[in-house]
């Protein structure tokens, strides 16, 4: 859709049915505008997506707030979050406005189905799930890396839907719970064997100070929190191993490492199998909840709703 400005959108009024706060003859590109930062977060993300600048969005914004009389969007550090009568006026208007641009590009069709994640949960559950819409016709672009870049890269509208671990600040976007992950303290048998034969075996932590470990980040973070909540203390202890993903560290405690903790849903298949030991089960381990987070008007392409609603049915055996 073209949504540079024309004499004829600046002319034309909307129709009384979309209630009274609007101004008497509202321009059809200020409320474009404003319904596109509505639904992306972000004067810099609607930018692209209009065709304009971002001074020019802000600016045009700032037009409609002098018009309605009323604030849009309060200012975050990063982004915008709409305020109560934003939300309300972008209700009247959203069904109107997505009328008009389905007769102003009536080719279009729904496009490649652009979704992110963590790349070891999307190999292991997210593929998997959705392989039956694949057969049928579904395209899918998948994209991997860390929540908080994931996250940013949609409000810049590169992804249609995000699983991540954190529900980022604001009212716009939409999100669901997808599940909780389960994190466990895992080795090779052979590590579980001296472990059991340690002088020091009825304390795990004092016993494990003499296993190597492997990570994925300096700061260990899955581990410090598995420390912390299971144990209640603070793990001190220096990585051995400090590898990219978790994958290279199932890789690397498998093949005897040492020891690490890693979700469930990776490393089932090897506890199955016996190529990995638990070292510990306690009453709860810590779980990780995985959302699943929708760009505001990606619903216009009915296979995003497809996917997420296959993900949402997928997960319940996760």
């Amino acid at each position: 859709m073209n949504n540079q400005p024309r004499t004829t959108d600046q002319e034309a009024p909307i129709p009384a049915t979309t209630g009274k706060q609007l101004p008497p003859h509202a321009d059809l590109n200020l409320l474009r505008t404003f319904l596109a930062v509505h639904r992306t977060g972000s004067f810099t993300a609607a930018a692209p997506r209009l065709g304009l600048s971002q001074p020019t969005v802000t600016a045009q914004i700032r037009t409609l707030e002098q018009q309605t009389g009323r604030e849009l969007f309060t200012r975050l550090p990063r982004g915008v979050d709409p305020t109560p009568y934003a939300h309300e006026l972008a209700t009247q208007i959203a069904a109107p406005l997505d009328a008009l641009a389905g007769l102003e590009d009536t080719a279009a069709t729904a496009g490649p189905v652009h979704l992110a994640g963590p790349s070891e949960l999307l190999c292991v559950r997210v593929l998997p799930a959705l392989a039956p819409l694949i057969t049928e016709g579904l395209q899918l672009r998948v994209a991997q890396g860390l929540p908080e870049p994931l996250i940013e890269e949609m409000r810049a509208g590169r992804h249609d839907l995000v699983i991540a671990t954190r529900h980022p600040p604001g009212r716009t976007w939409k999100s669901v719970p997808l599940a909780d992950e389960e994190y466990l303290l895992v080795a090779a048998p052979a590590w579980a064997e001296r472990l059991a034969r340690h002088p020091h075996s009825t304390d795990l932590c004092a016993a494990l100070r003499e296993v190597p470990m492997v990570t994925y980040a300096e700061d260990l973070p899955i581990i410090r929190r598995y420390w912390r909540t299971i144990f209640g203390k603070q793990h001190t202890a220096r990585a051995a191993v400090t590898v990219p993903n978790l994958y290279a560290v199932l890789s690397a405690v498998n093949a005897g490492a040492g020891y690490s903790v890693l979700p469930r849903s990776l490393c089932q298949d090897h506890l199955d199998t016996g190529r990995l030991t638990l070292l510990h089960n306690p009453e709860e381990a810590p779980l990780n909840t995985l959302f699943l987070l929708q760009r505001p008007g990606a619903e216009t392409n009915p296979d995003v709703l497809r996917v997420r609603e296959r993900l949402r049915e997928a997960a319940r055996t996760w």
